[in-house]
């Protein structure tokens, strides 16, 4: 009896892995198969220690600082710069960035961040909302095909097959997973910059990806950042992300 109950599973898994691979067909459907698959799982908080490093053109190293973060997924992101006590940061809330100097409001605009967006809140909020705001960043969402990555199959949304200079990312075919986005610079579009997104981690019903290499087109490495102290599912007040509060209110240990 448990042989046939085995053999029946199998044909019944073959169906559903293949009823998955025929739904993602573009990336619009990509963004809601990232949300369905983790919308129930994904950790709803987080924060993190983050160590920036630059390089020089001749591969060595310029500097580095470390920034400290908090979010609450989706769409709400706080930045301490250098060290939570200098008063200096970001709070990103629903795609509003204001920026805080000394502990005061110093400015506010509309910007998103694209890491944040694709690696964490598009499992957790409407899909619609996340289509939205990718169009709205100018990727072409209609643009898309299957591609190779470290040995591994991706789908990539925003590009054609050899397109390497278009607005485009790249996803895990297996996992779902945000690994790469090739992103033009405004200033000299035929020099976009090359963001990899590495060293992921299972996490709570999610994943975290420890690194994020920045390459130039040339392939010569002038950024780096690196995430260590991690806890998610941490109890974050509402002040932490209002910027009128910044000062009085810090998530740090």
């Amino acid at each position: 009896m448990q042989l046939i109950k085995t053999n029946l599973l199998i044909p019944a898994l073959l169906i559903c892995a293949v009823a998955q691979a025929k739904e993602v067909r573009s990336g619009d459907s990509l963004v809601r198969a990232m949300h369905d698959r983790y919308v129930a799982t994904w950790y709803e908080t987080i924060t993190f220690t983050q160590k920036n490093t630059s390089f020089k053109p001749d591969g060595t190293e310029a500097g580095s600082e470390t920034w400290y973060n908090a979010g609450a997924i989706p769409g709400k992101w706080r930045i301490d710069l250098v060290s939570p006590a200098s008063g200096n940061g970001y709070v990103m809330v629903d795609g509003i960035t204001t920026i805080i100097q000394k502990e005061k409001i110093a400015n506010a605009m509309p910007y998103v961040n694209l890491l944040n967006l694709l690696g964490f809140d598009v499992y957790k909020q409407d899909p619609d909302a996340t289509i939205k705001i990718l169009k709205k960043e100018g990727f072409d969402l209609s643009k898309f095909h299957e591609e190779t990555w470290e040995g591994k199959p991706v789908y990539v949304v925003g590009a054609e097959q050899g397109d390497l200079n278009s607005k485009q990312f790249w996803v895990d075919k297996d996992k779902l997973l945000f690994v790469r986005e090739i992103q033009p610079v405004p200033s000299d579009p035929g020099e976009p910059h090359d963001f990899r997104i590495t060293h992921y981690q299972r996490l709570a019903g999610g994943w975290f990806a420890h690194m994020v290499e920045v390459y130039t087109w040339e392939g010569k490495k002038f950024f780096f950042q690196e995430y260590s102290d991690v806890e998610v599912n941490v109890k974050l007040v509402p002040g932490v992300f209002d910027p009128q509060q910044f000062k009085e209110t810090h998530w740090e240990k």
